[in-house]
């Protein structure tokens, strides 16, 4: 969709933070690579690397009705492999350190580290790529946006954090090991942290979408949430117990359907939102009966873009449908926080002039 008008230039603090985050990504993997060899790096990598296609194409698609910027999701992944990982590493190892001195155990040192320390330690640092983009709130119109935005920070983080669970692997045992990892990590628990860091996506984006006066109480609510996911994993990875594990991934598996259902829901409340708003602009001849049936489900809205595919009509159409949830999505937050009139007319006008330029039927 083209919509110049509308577009927002990337904030100094944003391309310094992808900038920032990047280099970090880049020296922690550096620092595996010089210490594992290339050979255990290169397996490392390449597994964790391998589901990351299918990770993506998951999270990105509950992002299809209202795709947020392309820079703002770069930003997130790599907040999660830069900034949060190298940060992570760093504060866990010094509360370990204080622990020792304090007299503790070597072993209990260990356990705390993992249990209790990486858990707050790390869904801090992911999270707060979600109060980063708390500047650019526009981006946030739904906790569907949210949970991208935590998702896309999730699998930024266990992207690097894999290669170097797998290198250990493969420096102590061997490929054989470093694979029956990746089973555990990149198969059957491959959105773990994800789904920690969602929680406090959702937190965010409803304290961001609400307008009542606890509403800002989510934050650490979904906060607590997410520690208590990810304390939980590994806890029970810690007891070396099938049964605690399969307990924990049960728990984990119910947040997944919760987030799911949410993302469900408000796709399909928005597309019903779009029966309601969009009706006003019938009188400009860019919003049809027809036009109107087409866009007020997800059922329709396929088979209207399958059509228009068939017709040479296929950008087109995505336009069109791109502009009028966006269009829609105006209205919702004018309603919900109120938008400056002259700001609402300059993006209701573009979006039509967007639609205006794509229908062609």
């Amino acid at each position: 969709m083209t919509a110049p008008l509308l577009a927002q230039r990337p904030s100094k603090a944003l391309l310094i933070g992808l900038v920032v985050s990047g280099v970090l990504a880049l020296v922690l993997l550096a620092v595996m690579l010089l210490s594992g060899g290339p050979v255990g790096f290169g397996l490392s990598a390449l597994l964790a690397v391998a589901p990351l296609p299918v990770l993506l194409a998951a999270v990105l698609s509950l992002d299809r009705l209202e795709p947020e910027p392309k820079l703002h999701l770069a930003f997130a992944f790599a907040w999660g492999a830069g900034v949060a990982i190298a940060a992570g590493i760093a504060l866990t190892l010094l509360g370990q350190e204080l622990f020792t001195r304090a007299g503790y155990a070597s072993a209990a040192v260990e356990n705390i580290g993992v249990v209790i320390l990486a858990p707050v330690i790390e869904e801090a640092l992911k999270g707060s790529a979600l109060l980063l983009l708390l500047r650019r709130r526009m981006e946030i119109d739904g906790l569907t946006d949210g949970i991208v935005y935590a998702s896309m920070t999730g699998l930024g983080f266990a992207a690097v954090e894999n290669v170097g669970y797998y290198l250990l692997a493969f420096g102590e045992d061997g490929a054989g090991a470093a694979v029956q990892l990746f089973v555990v990590r990149g198969l059957i628990d491959p959105l773990g942290h994800p789904i920690y860091t969602s929680l406090i996506g959702i937190g965010v984006a409803y304290a961001l979408t609400r307008t009542n006066a606890a509403r800002y109480a989510a934050i650490p609510i979904g906060y607590l949430g997410a520690v208590f996911l990810h304390a939980l994993w590994n806890g029970a990875a810690t007891t070396g117990s099938l049964s605690w594990l399969g307990a924990a991934y049960l728990v984990i598996m119910a947040a997944l359907i919760l987030i799911i259902v949410v993302t469900v829901l408000e796709r399909r409340h928005l597309v019903a939102r779009m029966g309601y708003f969009l009706p006003a602009y019938g009188p400009t001849g860019l919003v049809s009966e027809t036009d109107l049936r087409m866009l007020s489900t997800l059922s329709a809205r396929k088979a209207a873009r399958k059509w228009a595919r068939g017709a040479g009509l296929g950008r087109a159409m995505s336009d069109y449908q791109q502009a009028a949830t966006e269009l829609t999505m105006l209205h919702v937050r004018a309603e919900r926080q109120g938008i400056d009139p002259r700001r609402f007319a300059l993006e209701r006008d573009a979006y039509l002039g967007v639609m205006a330029h794509a229908r062609r039927w």
